[in-house]
């Protein structure tokens, strides 16, 4: 940033005074060539050294996050006072060069009066120049730090929901489990294993977003055949799934979360049982995953839906607007659609 600074203080003062130093030494203005240059020089330097001290002022003096009236004075005080300081050292360059030479320049107060104008419309310009580049810098920080936070706040909402979607699962695993050991061992310790096995998956995939259909195919078949020795011949369960997308990625744990609910809400309030249908297809460019249930919307009130709240909230983290997910019903069967981008 430095390094810009005083790039830009080199071109910002050395082209008016080239350029000022240039047409006065083309032009019959009678003022010694020498002196024109030393006056072109001693600008230069004047210029960097009062506007490098209005920017050490600034820096130490003025708010620009909170910019109040109090600031707005200071900026008037700092111009006036540099650009005296300025001029000031322009006039200390005739009395010295008079000096010296044994000549006379007229330094009436309007020539005072008008270098000190034509010196506070350069700082002027400096200072708005200077303004305008802190601005934009503070405006383009402020951005990357506010996309650095979103992107943060949404790993953590993300890791959150991931949280609580494991010991959802895993709550009504062991509830299971506990129940059929009293009846059966056996099928009680193959339950352990499939559990086993959907929670190394489960903890292997945490960390990503996403995962591929095919891998998560894999758990809701280890989930299908765990419920099955709960539920026994109560529970049918179907799949139609397109071999073409199987490798299309969707968030880690969402069919499961939909299965888990059409049997827990479904199937389990089912005297005679139902069956539980998984269909994943394509439409215009969107991947659409529909798990349908036998059985009832439950009503409002009768179930805290923890799970689909959070497929909902993790939707929204990742894909905001593109991706969608509804709950219907129609005679008895309750649908779960989710629509997607296909990746």
């Amino acid at each position: 940033m430095n390094k810009i600074f005083w790039t830009l203080q080199i071109i910002g003062w050395g082209i008016p005074s080239t350029l000022n130093t240039w047409g006065k030494l083309s032009s019959n203005t009678g003022i010694n060539d020498k002196y024109i240059i030393l006056e072109g020089l001693v600008f230069f330097v004047s210029g960097i050294i009062c506007s490098t001290l209005f920017r050490h002022y600034l820096k130490h003096n003025i708010s620009f996050i909170k910019f109040r009236k109090a600031d707005v004075i200071k900026l008037i005080f700092g111009l006036l006072v540099f650009a005296t300081v300025f001029t000031l050292l322009m006039l200390s360059l005739v009395a010295v060069y008079n000096l010296l030479n044994d000549s006379v320049y007229e330094l009436s107060k309007f020539i005072i009066f008008v270098s000190f104008l034509n010196i506070l419309t350069f700082l002027f310009f400096w200072l708005a120049l200077y303004l305008l580049i802190k601005i934009t810098v503070r405006m383009r920080l402020e951005r990357v730090e506010s996309l650095q936070l979103q992107a943060e706040l949404k790993e953590s909402q993300l890791n959150t929901l991931k949280g609580q979607l494991n010991p959802h699962f895993l709550f009504n695993s062991l509830n299971n489990i506990r129940g059929l050991m009293l009846e059966d061992v056996y099928k009680a310790r193959d339950m352990i294993t499939r559990l086993s096995e959907i929670l190394r998956y489960s903890l292997n995939k945490d960390n990503i977003d996403t995962i591929s259909i095919s891998e998560e195919l894999q758990m809701v078949d280890n989930y299908i055949a765990l419920s099955k020795i709960q539920f026994e011949e109560r529970l049918q369960y179907d799949s139609e799934v397109k071999e073409t997308l199987l490798n299309n990625k969707i968030p880690p744990m969402v069919i499961q979360m939909l299965i888990e609910n059409a049997v827990k809400h479904g199937i389990a309030n089912q005297h005679k049982g139902g069956l539980v249908t998984l269909k994943i297809t394509e439409n215009d460019k969107t991947l659409q995953i529909q798990v349908t249930n036998t059985g009832q919307l439950l009503k409002p009130g009768g179930t805290t839906k923890v799970g689909l709240k959070n497929i909902e909230k993790r939707l929204k983290l990742l894909y905001q607007d593109n991706a969608s997910f509804s709950l219907s019903q129609q005679d008895n069967e309750v649908f779960a659609m989710i629509k997607l981008p296909l990746s």
